[in-house]
């Protein structure tokens, strides 16, 4: 019977399941990857203190893609749920070029949804300024390109820029840049790896809390592919301690895909 128990883990654990389609995005970042025409994927991504952001995206095209999320802080625990904003944050996604032998899939989007808790800050100073936006900014609008080569599996390379307009009360209206690598393992494991160089929250302190020291964000994950339809994700985020946090920044990924 125990014999059986192992086989059957061990079964699990290297089983060839396929994703279904190239990712959408990395860890936190953008791909030029998009849903397929009549597909969905709903994805749950368990935060820290407790929180839960769940988006949708949906396939309306082989091309676009529109999704939307919604968080909530605290909601695992004892203290009082608290909704990041009061509608859903929005992501659009528009293939403008497929990928070739000699050209990369290239994809022009919006990502209005932040990372961590949306927050109000009052600065203190002679200006009396009021910062509202999330602990890392939007990307906002992006234009991303894409390229995978047959390397022992798929490996995946994404280099984009970003510009957020809306959240520079904190008079940081940088444009951002961003790249990352994802890489098959076997059919069922990928890593993945991503840098977000946050040039829209260098060197920023509010309230004697650090959302920025200049060094911009670091993050590693592990992306497994349960079932065709099931992938689960482990993240560790900030791993150059861009922010004053005293451990690594540690997140689970639960992504449901499927047709209608």
């Amino acid at each position: 019977m125990k014999k059986i128990i192992i086989f059957s883990l061990l079964t699990m654990l290297f089983a060839q399941s396929e994703q279904p389609y190239p990712p959408l995005d990395l860890i936190s970042i953008p791909t030029a990857g998009t849903i397929p025409k009549g597909a969905f994927t709903l994805e749950m991504l368990l935060q820290k203190e407790g929180g839960l952001l769940p988006k949708l995206a949906i396939g309306l095209t082989d091309h676009f893609t529109l999704g939307m999320s919604f968080g909530v802080q605290n909601f695992i625990g004892d203290q009082k749920p608290i909704v990041n904003r009061p509608t859903p944050e929005v992501q659009l996604k528009y293939r403008m070029y497929e990928e070739t032998t000699s050209r990369p899939a290239i994809v022009i989007g919006l990502n209005t949804q932040g990372r961590g808790a949306f927050k109000q800050w009052s600065v203190a100073d002679e200006d009396s300024v009021e910062v509202n936006r999330y602990e890392q900014k939007a990307l906002g609008i992006y234009l991303v390109a894409s390229k995978n080569w047959n390397i022992f599996g798929n490996l995946g390379v994404h280099i984009g820029v970003s510009k957020n307009t809306w959240e520079n009360s904190d008079d940081d209206d940088d444009y951002d840049f961003f790249f990352g690598i994802d890489k098959e393992l076997n059919r069922s494991f990928s890593m993945l790896l991503e840098y977000d160089a946050a040039f829209n929250s260098n060197d920023n302190t509010i309230d004697d809390i650090t959302l920025g020291r200049g060094y911009g964000y670091l993050n590693v994950g592990m992306r497994w592919t349960i079932a065709q339809n099931l992938m689960i994700e482990l993240n560790l985020n900030n791993i150059n301690k861009n922010t004053d946090a005293e451990y690594t920044n540690r997140e689970v990924k639960i992504m449901y895909s499927e047709t209608f």
